[in-house]
């Protein structure tokens, strides 16, 4: 696991490469918590949407076994009026980026693309 400077670094750089970067965080799946996280907007509340998109993507998980699939999560993607969020699952599903963008100023395919490139080097 890379530490908490790996992490902000790393994100950092995520946030150079996209347009629309509002915030994101590397968290722990099992304990909802963050690992490391940057924002560029103050209001957003990084840690309580990082502990509760860990139990929405524990929920998928269960609904995956329940339908007897043999599947994993590569990542999920919400689409809200003025946001999009993106969950992108790393180092073998333990835990994973959760990063929101300004949905207006985002390019989706960007989006995707530069969270897979980073993806290894946080997890």
């Amino acid at each position: 696991m890379p530490s908490e400077k790996q992490v902000i670094d790393a994100l950092s750089k995520i946030a150079m490469e996209i347009p629309g970067y509002v915030a994101a965080s590397l968290v722990d799946l099992e304990s909802g918590m963050t690992i490391g996280m940057k924002s560029v907007r103050q209001e957003f509340d990084l840690s309580a949407a990082s502990a509760y998109n860990s139990e929405m993507v524990k929920q998928k998980m269960k609904i995956i076994k329940a339908l007897g699939l043999n599947a994993t999560i590569d990542d999920m993607l919400i689409t809200l009026s003025d946001q999009i969020h993106v969950i992108k699952m790393t180092n073998g599903g333990a835990s994973f980026i959760y990063m929101c963008v300004d949905r207006a100023l985002c390019n989706l395919g960007i989006v995707r693309t530069v969270l897979s490139r980073h993806a290894a080097t946080l997890g």
